[in-house]
């Protein structure tokens, strides 16, 4: 890779070298493409800052141990390789991915202990979940008829590739006029979207599903701002019934933060709007990254 330019369009780090996003390739044999044997993580740089990455690296830390895999590379190297991949890009606002898979298998065997485990990350333009427009009026969601993947089989917790239910209740939405899908359980109750946690406000109390889903960073900002600003909020169940009559709902992701609802099933949510509770949250979280909270600066040389 050149040293003296940038490379806008993203860096990726794969077999131990950091090469243009385009150039960037995986073994086609390797049981995380496959097999989706894999876990992985996003970080993402804000104006020159990782946001929560020290998190971020525990969290994925803990899900390779929790798949019986083992890390290539010491947590001070993964710090280095992401960082090397941002400064190789000059993106100032970066989507950063870092993976582990479970390898290639050994030749004539499906034993998966006998694979050796890959690392892999990239880092790319910051990806928004909605287009401005969506976020500023708030986005359509759809209550999906699609049943998430139940813990029994799949820990959600355990951030992995297995999102064909996720993507083909995002052409429900689509088909049905909304912009993002919610998945339920099988009793019913809320689990979450392609990417995002759903937060409900019923009555000043603020609720999100407590199983069922992945407990996402931004998902984790929230209980810290609300306990922050003395707002009550809770992790439970949380019936799908309840979208539709709640005041206001709003999404949280790492690509995009916190995104207000303005409509759920076709349906006008409250005043077609982002409520105002959901708009302090917003303004909050963006305030307080954009002052540099919780943040690793990246060191992008001369």
């Amino acid at each position: 890779m050149d040293a003296d330019r940038t490379h806008p369009d993203g860096v990726a780090f794969v077999e131990g070298a950091y090469v243009p996003i385009a150039e960037a390739r995986i073994p086609i044999l390797d049981r995380g493409f496959v097999r989706s044997d894999a876990t992985y993580d996003v970080a993402h740089v804000w104006r020159g800052r990782f946001f929560r990455l020290d998190d971020h690296l525990g969290r994925f830390e803990a899900n390779v141990e929790a798949l019986r895999m083992t890390l290539p590379h010491s947590c001070a190297e993964i710090v280095e390789i992401l960082m090397g991949c941002v400064r190789r890009s000059g993106l100032r606002d970066a989507y950063v991915q870092m993976t582990c898979t479970r390898g290639l298998p050994n030749p004539g065997s499906r034993d998966p202990r006998l694979s050796v485990n890959r690392f892999y990350a990239f880092a790319v333009p910051f990806i928004w979940i909605a287009p401005e427009e969506s976020r500023r009026r708030g986005v359509k969601l759809l209550i999906s008829a699609r049943e998430r993947i139940p813990p029994a089989t799949l820990d959600p917790r355990i951030k992995n590739f297995q999102w064909l239910d996720m993507t083909m209740a995002m052409y429900e939405a689509y088909e049905l006029g909304a912009e993002l899908p919610v998945l339920i359980d099988r009793d019913g109750n809320l689990t979450e979207g392609p990417g995002f946690n759903v937060f409900v406000l019923q009555g000043g109390r603020l609720a999100t599903p407590a199983s069922g889903v992945f407990e996402g960073m931004t998902r984790r900002t929230v209980f810290e701002l609300c306990a922050e600003t003395n707002v009550e909020c809770e992790a439970r169940d949380v019936p799908a019934g309840d979208l539709a009559g709640a005041d206001e709902v709003f999404l949280s992701s790492t690509a995009g933060g916190i995104i207000g609802v303005s409509a759920v099933n076709g349906g006008t949510l409250g005043d077609g709007a982002p409520g105002p509770l959901t708009t302090r949250l917003h303004d909050l979280y963006w305030s307080k990254k954009e002052a540099g909270w919780l943040g690793t600066p990246v060191d992008y040389g001369a």
